[in-house]
């Protein structure tokens, strides 16, 4: 089978050729080793893949000279490190070979965000650009399988999420089982790395109260309460979890702090399958008790996923309430001011009617109602996006 074109490979294109370096980061078995490599073959004898994970390869590396770069790299015009975090200081040598090369690209990968920008912000400051690369955009694979297809798959790619190797999985019991792992053997193995961190019962039993609290207004010090944690720590955790694209935050909107609430958050998964695993809940919509939850954190994501992969990073993502409870699941707030208000339904009411507080306060808002049924007209293919 082909593989699914992912619309970050058009961004990475367009930076192609500029004497750039493209760093490329996401959880571990996205599929980043997989989008290189295409990228790296289009080059066909102009390209060097190096893995940074091995030990000459970084033996290699460390030799900081130009006279040893001009014969690793040659006649080459990209350069391709993958899991370029594990080679110790990787920032100054992509910086010594960038300004060595006028007409070489460099694209690096790493799982880990903090230890990579750690290792190359300030080094590659001005030469470097920033990507990030999610689990699958339902975009994605309707434009691979097909719009009937992906109709009818709507509701496992809620349950299961859109991890390559889940998407590709024959059965159940395999996605599964295959998330399963993903949570017990690499979800946090980046975070435990990093100095500082050690317990990691602690970031898996945050991360699941996260899960069981998808869609609500969270309490830092309820949260460290539950764990014995202090609430500074529970917030460096959830940082540290967002930095690796685990979770990612949705702070509240207000331009009338009387009436509306203007602090507090919300807290989603990228990827659904992660959710459901980390609770061990795979059951039907029909069976749940949290199926508004669970396709609320779906449809938020998949806008999440969208605007991060097409590099817009002045649209922000907010949710609205009101002291007396009236709620809108989400504002999407543009760069020229327009606001755009999504309440998500797994079935709709069509009773149902955006509560007229909200309304009221914001008429120029364009309101939208997302349900399983008109989904694909929200995240359908574009061929210009990314």
């Amino acid at each position: 089978m082909t593989a699914v074109n992912r619309q970050l490979e058009k961004q990475l294109h367009r930076w192609l050729k500029r004497n750039k370096v493209l760093l490329v980061f996401g959880t571990r078995r996205v599929g980043k080793t997989v989008l290189i490599r295409q990228i790296a073959a289009e080059y066909h004898n102009e390209a060097l893949l190096l893995n940074g994970e091995d030990m000459d390869v970084q033996e290699l590396l460390a030799r900081r000279s130009e006279a040893n770069y001009r014969q690793l790299i040659g006649d080459n015009k990209l350069l391709v490190i993958d899991e370029a975090q594990s080679v110790p200081e990787i920032g100054r040598i992509l910086k010594l070979m960038v300004d060595t090369f006028p007409s070489l690209t460099i694209l690096a990968s790493g799982s880990s965000a903090f230890d990579l920008s750690n290792q190359t912000g300030e080094p590659l400051t001005g030469r470097s650009l920033r990507f990030q690369l999610h689990p699958f955009l339902s975009a994605e694979l309707q434009a691979h399988y097909g719009y009937l297809t992906e109709y009818g798959a709507l509701r496992d790619r809620m349950l299961y999420g859109c991890y390559p190797e889940v998407v590709t999985a024959t059965d159940y019991s395999e996605k599964e089982t295959y998330l399963k792992n993903l949570v017990q053997d690499y979800l946090l193995k980046d975070i435990l790395a990093y100095e500082g961190i050690k317990n990691a019962n602690k970031l898996l039993g945050l991360l699941r109260l996260i899960a069981f609290q998808v869609g609500s207004e969270v309490s830092y010090q309820e949260l460290g309460t539950q764990l014995g944690l202090s609430r500074i720590t529970v917030e460096n955790y959830l940082d540290l979890l967002s930095k690796v694209f685990i979770v990612f935050k949705l702070p509240a909107f207000s331009t009338n702090p009387r009436k509306e609430i203007s602090k507090g958050a919300k807290w989603y998964f990228y990827d659904t399958g992660i959710r459901n695993a980390l609770i061990g809940d795979f059951r039907q919509p029909a069976l749940r008790h949290d199926l508004g939850a669970l396709w609320e954190n779906f449809v938020v994501s998949e806008f999440k996923k969208r605007q991060e992969t097409s590099g817009d990073s002045e649209t922000a993502f907010y949710f609205w309430r009101t002291y007396n409870q009236q709620e809108v699941d989400l504002i999407q707030h543009a760069p020229s001011g327009a606001i755009t208000a999504y309440e998500m339904k797994w079935k709709t009411d069509k009773k149902m009617r955006f509560p007229a507080a909200f309304r009221s306060a914001y008429p120029q808002a364009d309101v939208h109602i997302v349900d399983s049924a008109n989904f694909f007209e929200h995240f359908s293919i574009n061929p210009d996006q990314g």
